[in-house]
């Protein structure tokens, strides 16, 4: 398959195999068990994830509802706006989603080419003039569908407006997500394939959608109770849940959306649940440290306040722009895409460039340091008359131990969980200069790498190059480091890529771990893909464009 990062089909010819860029071949992409079960650990981790959801939404509204009742009307009303605001957002994003990827409109050619593709076993399938192939089929498939079809899918429409309207099409995406997850436990070789396909790309959802609602809702809602609360001198009791579950549900969902990320790609090794666990209780506790310093300082200070909050977003959403990520596919939705980054870079850390993380999560977490000491220092000199020393040391102490925990199980992870293996030696500068360093026996040698349009699915793909840069195998969580690698990975077995079956041949260089694959984020991908998965009797490979030369990466990235 051959797409833009405008959405359009375009040809690609594949007669002549690519080239890579000078140090692909020193890397092979780490070939992981094709479809991978589904456990009761998943299962269970969906279904807390369901529990964290409604705790968070339900608390948020009794405690509304507890404002509304004691006449305080203005806590009442800012409460209810970082209720209905983010979950609206997310509904219309979700509806969207769900009006694109059912619509025949937009994917009719495409998958009608798949199709073809399927049907005939063509042994590589392109969207080289898939839409001149697929538009005289799309009028016979419309005209031969059935009047109960047409009933079923206008209930499904009607469910699905029903269910964003009621704001629950997070809890909707969850139970398939679980559906689809138990049946391809159940279903046969293939048809757990299929399955697992679908499942991964709702998980992608998920964890995209649940993201953007904690730091629009429940970030917000956080640092509101907590002012409230330093505010008023005493605690609710619906007023310490409301805040409790909403600092669960930010470490929660950091946590959730990089175990997404990473089983949704074949380069790197998923998280295991003790790493995840490590993963959240580290953004637990320095969001919660950071976000109790702001409702310090905002208990004193709001104009200044939020001043503040605006320079650090410009300054931060800066700092992203600089490191030129590669998330979306198009300019202005990387921008917009930046910008929603920076939120997040408000309250904790987030990697969203590949390579060495060091010298930028030392950076970003000594500038959060600096500014907690700050807030919480002027809140301490300019706080109320009335409140007592042993209060005010109290409540500086606990910011300083919730952010001294967060950065002990930083380390936890980075040193002891990360799925790259523990840190075992020397690491120098910030460019990561290794001393002593070991082979990975997952990185093959350049004599064992397999060819390049052999990718297993799902989902398998190529690794992506981009400019004249080697290939790292860096990642978030690359901190002073070098990691010995797992000795359960030197026994893996080493898979035999399959050279038959179609091929979704995508006109476009693989993007570079933190950023999810084209096929995760491009609906017109996932469409193809999905079509030809549930066609084909064979599993479909995916094959990502591969640069040769320096000039033609920098003609292709100046003209997409």
């Amino acid at each position: 398959m051959a797409a833009k990062s405008d959405g359009t089909a375009v040809s690609l010819q594949n007669d002549i195999p690519p080239t890579c860029l000078p140090g692909l071949e020193k890397r092979s992409p780490q070939w992981r068990p094709v479809g991978k079960e589904y456990s009761l650990l998943d299962c269970s981790w969906t279904l807390c994830a369901l529990l964290v959801f409604f705790s968070d939404g339900a608390s948020d509204l009794w405690l509304a509802a507890e404002y509304y009742l004691i006449r305080d009307y203005r806590w009442f009303a800012l409460t209810l706006i970082f209720i209905i605001i983010p979950s609206v957002v997310v509904q219309v994003l979700s509806f969207r989603w769900f009006a694109y990827d059912y619509s025949d409109a937009n994917g009719s050619g495409t998958a009608a080419a798949a199709l073809v593709a399927a049907s005939n076993a063509e042994s590589h399938f392109s969207t080289k003039d898939s839409d001149q192939r697929g538009a005289g089929r799309s009028a016979a498939v419309t005209g031969t569908r059935s009047n109960a079809q047409s009933c079923c899918r206008a209930c499904v429409w009607l469910f699905q407006i029903v269910v964003h309207v009621l704001q629950l099409a997070q809890v909707w995406r969850y139970v398939h997500a679980l559906y689809l997850g138990v049946q391809s436990r159940w279903r046969g070789d293939h048809e757990h394939k299929h399955f697992y396909w679908r499942m991964m790309f709702e998980n992608a959802d998920i964890s995209m959608l649940r993201l953007l609602e904690t730091f629009l809702k429940s970030a917000p809602q956080l640092v509101l109770q907590l002012s409230i609360m330093v505010q008023t001198g005493r605690v609710l009791p619906l007023q310490g849940l409301s805040a409790s579950a909403s600092l669960v549900s930010l470490g929660w969902m950091m946590a959730s959306y990089q175990k997404a990320l990473r089983d949704s790609r074949d380069d790197k090794l998923p998280m295991s649940y003790k790493s995840v666990v490590a993963h959240m209780l580290w953004h637990l506790f320095t969001v919660g440290a950071r976000a109790m310093a702001f409702a310090l300082f905002i208990s004193i200070f709001q104009l200044y306040f939020g001043i503040f909050i605006v320079a650090h977003w410009c300054a931060m959403t800066f700092w992203i722009i600089q490191g030129e990520t590669d998330f979306c596919m198009s300019k202005w939705e990387e921008i917009i895409y930046n910008m929603m980054v920076g939120i997040v870079y408000i309250f904790c850390w987030f990697s969203v460039r590949e390579g060495p993380t060091r010298c930028r999560l030392l950076l970003y977490s000594l500038i959060v340091l600096g500014e907690n000491v700050a807030l919480t220092a002027v809140w301490y000199i300019y706080r109320d008359p009335r409140t007592s020393d042993f209060y005010a040391v109290v409540v500086v102490c606990v910011v300083a131990c919730s952010y001294a925990l967060g950065t002990f199980f930083m380390f936890v992870y980075n040193c002891l969980l990360h799925p790259d293996g523990p840190v075992s030696g020397a690491y120098f500068g910030c460019c990561g200069v290794q001393v002593g360093a070991v082979s990975d026996p997952c990185i093959s040698s350049p004599t064992s790498v397999p060819p390049l349009d052999a990718v297993s699915s799902p989902p398998r793909t190529l690794q992506r190059t981009k400019g004249g840069e080697s290939v790292q195998r860096d990642d978030i969580g690359d901190v002073f480091k070098m990691r010995t690698l797992k000795a359960s990975r030197n026994a893996a077995p080493r898979l035999t890529p399959r050279t038959e079956g179609p091929v979704v041949r995508i006109d476009l260089p693989r993007k570079q771990y933190p950023a999810w694959d084209a096929h995760f984020i491009d609906r017109r991908l996932r469409k193809t893909i999905l079509v030809l998965e549930g066609a084909a009797p064979v599993t479909p490979r995916i094959q990502y464009r591969c640069l040769g030369t320096p000039k033609e990466v920098m003609e292709y990235e100046t003209t997409v």
